[in-house]
């Protein structure tokens, strides 16, 4: 079983990292989707990704051997590559007809819908804590698309179109974080992710077109270099964390997401607003975006939440 080395601060800080780099990357691939399909732009963000991984693992003898896997091991991490493929197409597509908030608050709807799989496959316990943070997330929601809830339940629109799509995404992660827990049993997790993101990159190369890259003004070429250096960056800082702080309080930092990119939007369609547009929504909507926070923050932090309670109890059943 993991133990966290204890220095939860420097786990914390490298938590927020990654959550402020996940934030802003929705606004990075928005510019860079002006010119690039979303195949091509995760064919470049997977292939820079998984080629520095390649290198780093190769000088320091570590590459992955394929035998440990077996034949259970290798369906595995086809449909982890499938479900990775499809969730990083999926939410390029919908972030092109989304705003970066939307579809950063929609994509919360993974690690919910990973956690209720969970339940069923890994026989994982469901705790009171975090059915009520599922409730306040759900809740969250509702309040989010108040402006425009009539015409998700009633017309398929560009904007329910993009919200329909990023759910799918999420979907596709959930088989891709399944698949990837049972495979952490044969390989680290610096292995999986080289291999994932180079298959991933291969199985993308009929679809992708490179020369688009040409294409690009001098910003989208750098912001898509930023895109492709991200993934590395944020999850390198994600891992480590989880080295140094429960996994729950990771996860329960990262649902603030979100709100990152809601207020990265805010600055930078005051100092580029010739790049990037504001979010068109309300204050009820901005509330239920931070009740969504709070949900999925509840949900990851539910099972501790409650075994301190009980701990709790029992030191002052046992002082009477």
């Amino acid at each position: 079983m993991h133990i966290s080395s204890g220095r939860w601060l420097y786990g914390m800080l490298l938590a927020l990292t990654t959550a402020v780099l996940w934030g802003v990357l929705p606004i990075k691939l928005k510019e860079v989707l002006q010119v690039m399909d979303p195949v091509t732009v995760t064919w470049y963000r997977l292939l820079v990704s998984g080629s520095i991984l390649l290198a780093y693992l190769a000088a320091a003898k570590r590459l992955p051997r394929f035998r440990l896997l077996g034949r259970k091991g290798a369906w595995l991490l086809v449909l982890a590559i499938v479900g990775l493929t499809a969730n990083y197409v999926l939410y390029l597509v919908g972030l092109n007809l989304l705003s970066p908030g939307t579809t950063q608050l929609v994509i919360q709807v993974a690690p919910i819908l990973l956690l209720i799989c969970s339940l069923f496959v890994f026989r994982e316990r469901f705790s009171v804590g975090q059915g009520i943070g599922l409730a306040v997330l759900l809740l969250g929601f509702l309040l989010f698309f108040n402006q425009r809830l009539v015409e998700l339940l009633t017309s398929l629109t560009d904007y329910t179109a993009g919200v329909l799509i990023v759910l799918l995404a999420a979907f596709f992660w959930t088989f891709y974080g399944l698949a990837q827990k049972q495979l952490l049993t044969a390989w680290n997790s610096v292995q999986v992710m080289m291999v994932i993101y180079l298959a991933c990159a291969l199985l993308l190369v009929p679809w992708a077109q490179p020369l688009q890259v040409f294409e690009l003004s001098s910003l989208q070429a750098w912001l898509l270099l930023a895109c492709c250096l991200n993934t590395l960056v944020a999850y390198g800082a994600f891992a480590e964390a989880l080295a140094h702080w429960e996994a729950s309080r990771v996860s329960a930092a990262l649902a603030i997401t979100p709100l990152v990119t809601f207020a990265s939007v805010a600055l930078a369609a005051t100092w580029w607003p010739e790049h990037v547009v504001p979010e068109q929504i309300n204050w009820i909507a901005y509330g239920g975006a931070v009740m969504v926070v709070l949900g999925s923050a509840l949900t990851a932090l539910g099972p501790s939440l409650m075994a301190n309670l009980r701990a709790r109890r029992a030191r002052v059943a046992a002082q009477l």
